[in-house]
């Protein structure tokens, strides 16, 4: 990561934390009486080929003793009514705001992917992840309604691994590289204007 990137995440998110966090204290007074605890939820991701970290959010789903692999149809009926509306305005990842000032993420860049993707993926990942993961990026625009979709149709753990991993790893990939090719402060604004924008519209 570039010391004006760094200096970019560090101003916005100091700036976001002191704007939001009150937003976010209530968001998990109201998660916590509607769902209880816990309030958050975290998880393992991958900020390097070598490096993982904790991700945060907003729980959004009922905790099971076991849970791997990325969400799909076969998880849909864990998510709870609260955790339907924070993931449709994207407010469970307000938690990351820690993670960006962490420097596990940046505001913009790839999604950070899970470890089992990356070891099974390595000649993707090593290229992908020479961008600091982020909170948004242009993969997240173009491609997370139709990822959303397929995924949605998935019944089984099998089926939505064999989904994401055949269609969505590498076209989330050759979008992140076309990121990682044309990254600059300007090119981070403007995907970051069009996040807000799709979240205004969504609202």
């Amino acid at each position: 990561m570039t010391w004006s990137k760094r200096l970019f995440d560090l101003f916005f998110v100091t700036l976001l934390i002191v704007i939001l966090g009150p937003v976010l204290v209530l968001l998990c007074l109201w998660v916590l009486i509607k769902e209880g605890r816990p309030l958050f939820y975290v998880a393992e991701r991958m900020k390097s080929p070598t490096e993982p970290f904790a991700l945060w959010k907003l729980r959004t789903m009922t905790v099971v003793d076991e849970d791997s692999g990325v969400s799909g149809g076969d998880k849909s009926a864990r998510i709870t009514k609260t955790g339907a509306w924070l993931r449709a305005k994207r407010l469970d990842e307000f938690p990351q705001l820690w993670n960006i000032l962490r420097g596990d993420l940046s505001f913009v860049g790839p999604r950070p992917p899970l470890r089992q993707y990356v070891e099974a993926y390595p000649e993707i990942y090593n290229e992908v992840l020479k961008s600091r993961p982020g909170v948004t990026g242009l993969a997240s625009i173009v491609y997370h309604k139709h990822e959303t979709k397929l995924l949605d149709r998935c019944h089984s753990r099998d089926e939505t691994d064999s989904v994401y991993s055949r269609v969505c790893v590498p076209t989330k990939a050759r979008l992140d590289l076309i990121y990682q090719r044309h990254q600059s402060m300007w090119f981070d604004f403007d995907l970051v204007f069009q996040t807000i924008g799709n979240l205004l519209r969504r609202g």
